[in-house]
């Protein structure tokens, strides 16, 4: 897929441009930024990919990598919060039990829902550049161009092929029914599926290959941006106060020199 240019620039612009989007309200436009289309280079050089310790919310594109020591120094102080147990079993789970995929309509106080958009849609939009929109829509992504931060690839996607890029759940819902989300209500169970801080477009086979793991199990096979996802992670499990497993914490405190 080619840039837009010319006048397909304009209207892209010209979408993103006022403070609210009709049918899309709430969410915020991305702020413009480096990393070329085509270019290879990993998604930590993207220059729109936000730390994770500076998107606390999980709203901003990206999950940029965590370099420095004293962020690193951070970072393990935040995954040293994390509660630890043992994994339950997986039990009477289904996703469906988490709310359809992918509902607009998650409790309130989760970031985008209520805004006409679908979370699906609201993460392509957030993460996306050179965004194209179905005819008529300011909310159904078409095509995109997405610096993938799982891969470090730059990914040409189009909805006619839509499983190139998924949408992770950073802390999987499995994971989650077996780390206590199995007594949880309904609200609760919808929030943590549709709340962006715990989602990610990323690359569709690789996104396969994950599953339900832990880190210990799996981590990113880009390297650079280990300690974001764990951070990310660990996110996750403080805001909804879900545990993660011994060895899942001791990875993630080795992914930031721990």
């Amino acid at each position: 897929m080619r840039r837009l240019r010319g006048g397909a620039a304009a209207v892209a612009a010209m979408v993103f441009a006022g403070a609210t989007l009709a049918g899309c309200e709430g969410l915020t436009p991305p702020a413009d930024g480096g990393g070329s289309s085509g270019s290879g280079a990993p998604a930590d050089g993207n220059g729109r990919a936000v730390s994770p310790l500076d998107n606390p919310d999980g709203t901003k594109p990206g999950l940029a990598a965590i370099t420095s020591a004293a962020d690193r120094a951070s970072a393990r102080a935040l995954i040293e919060k994390v509660a630890t147990k043992g994994r339950g079993p997986r039990t009477g789970y289904e996703r469906d039990k988490f709310g359809y995929a992918w509902m607009d309509s998650a409790p309130r106080d989760v970031p985008y829902s209520h805004n006409g958009c679908d979370t699906r849609n609201d993460l392509l939009r957030r993460d996306g550049e050179d965004l194209r929109f179905r005819s008529g829509s300011d909310c159904v992504v078409s095509s995109l161009t997405l610096h993938d931060p799982y891969t470090g690839k730059v990914i040409e996607w189009t909805k006619s092929r839509a499983t190139k890029v998924q949408i992770d759940h950073v802390m999987p819902l499995s994971y989650d029914w077996q780390m206590g989300a199995s007594r949880w209500t309904k609200d609760k169970r919808e929030a943590i599926a549709n709340d962006p801080l715990n989602l990610v477009p990323v690359d569709g086979p690789t996104n396969s290959a994950k599953g339900d793991s832990g880190p210990a199990s799996w981590l990113p096979p880009n390297k650079s941006i280990r300690c974001s996802y764990s951070v990310r992670f660990a996110q996750v499990s403080l805001k909804y106060d879900l545990p993660v497993t011994d060895a899942d914490k001791r990875m993630m405190l080795r992914q930031c020199g721990g």
